[in-house]
């Protein structure tokens, strides 16, 4: 039998990530089948990613799959995604991924476009004649 894994979703703007974590002896994680280090080739980037692994003193293997949006917002959505499963692994670091901001869905998307603008909010110049 497959070792036990938690599966969640996360999300920020456009971008959607499926991230499973499974406890391991050491810490592996990997994003669309590549090395989070080959991937997000940006240090800050996978700060952003590692973060919610911080506190925790044991050690998962992280596979996520990640679709949309940006670089940015991929790497958030892999973070928001790790929170979620380790919340589900341990109710008590709730509390504590919550006052990081590691559990909020960033809403901000870009605003639709509507009829009669040129972009969502822009208006064509007025002129009185």
């Amino acid at each position: 039998m497959a070792e036990k894994y938690i599966e969640t979703v996360g999300r920020r703007k456009t971008a959607a990530a499926r991230v499973r974590i499974t406890p391991a002896s050491t810490q592996k994680v990997s994003v669309n089948g590549k090395d989070l280090a080959e991937f997000f080739p940006i240090k800050e980037l996978q700060q952003k990613v590692l973060a919610p692994l911080k506190d925790v003193e044991q050690k998962f293997a992280v596979t996520a799959v990640t679709r949309g949006g940006g670089v940015v917002a991929q790497a958030e959505s892999v973070r928001h995604g790790i929170a979620r499963a380790l919340t589900e692994f341990n109710a008590e670091l709730r509390g504590s991924l919550k006052k990081s901001g590691y559990l909020k869905r960033d809403p901000r998307t870009k605003e639709r476009k509507k009829p009669g603008l040129r972009k969502a909010r822009k208006r064509p110049q007025w002129s009185k004649r």
